[in-house]
């Protein structure tokens, strides 16, 4: 069913929101603006992220190894990138580990709002069915869900869904768009509508 709406700023997945303020640049560019008379609209938005770049804890478990400089860099350019492009999580859920909580951490700031956040012990040992298996628990008044995991469940869990698994170096993120409930969550289900990585510094389609 289409929508329509005054001016506002349409995201990649064609997603109209109204425009309240000029919207940030990010790597030099803005989202871009416009008139709509008619968008189709996703019924849902799940944003794939991978935990930010994180260090090496010698003799320590790898649950609890630490984001680097870099890596809080990455999470808040992340977040940054995120907010430019509309795609504004209703909720979070996230590894337990050390690093991808730490990767919430530096993001959200930038990303702003107040979405659920949940720190899932099952999502750090989860391949990639069973983290579909937790995304399928999502409440339906949950439009748009952040996942903050680890490779090779995310990227495994973009390929499930697009049927092409992305490049998901640390910290970077796949927006894919589904068009049926959170149950009813099934390979083939989605479409890659946009990406990010910090080297690229900017979306891409």
């Amino acid at each position: 069913m289409a929508h329509r709406l005054p001016y506002c700023c349409v995201n990649d997945l064609g997603i109209c929101r109204p425009l309240a303020r000029k919207l940030p640049r990010v790597g030099g560019r803005s989202a871009a603006c416009w008139r709509t008379m008619g968008v189709m609209q996703d019924r849902h938005q799940l944003i794939i992220m991978r935990h930010a770049k994180a260090g090496q804890l010698p003799g320590g478990p790898d649950f609890e190894r630490a984001l680097r400089p870099r890596g809080q860099r990455d999470s808040a350019a992340a977040g940054a990138w995120l907010a430019a492009s509309g795609f504004t999580p209703d909720a979070v859920i996230c590894s337990a580990a050390r690093r991808t909580r730490q990767t919430w951490q530096y993001l959200s700031p930038e990303l702003g709002g107040r979405p659920e956040y949940a720190a899932d012990s099952a999502l750090y040992e989860a391949d990639s069915q069973g983290v579909a298996d937790i995304v399928r628990q999502t409440p339906e008044s949950v439009g748009s869900l952040l996942y903050i995991g680890h490779n090779p469940a995310a990227a495994g869990l973009a390929a499930i869904l697009t049927g092409t698994e992305p490049d998901l170096p640390t910290a970077a993120i796949a927006v894919i768009g589904l068009a049926r409930q959170w149950d009813e969550l099934a390979a083939g289900d989605g479409h890659l509508v946009a990406s990010w990585t910090p080297r690229s510094g900017h979306g891409g389609r």
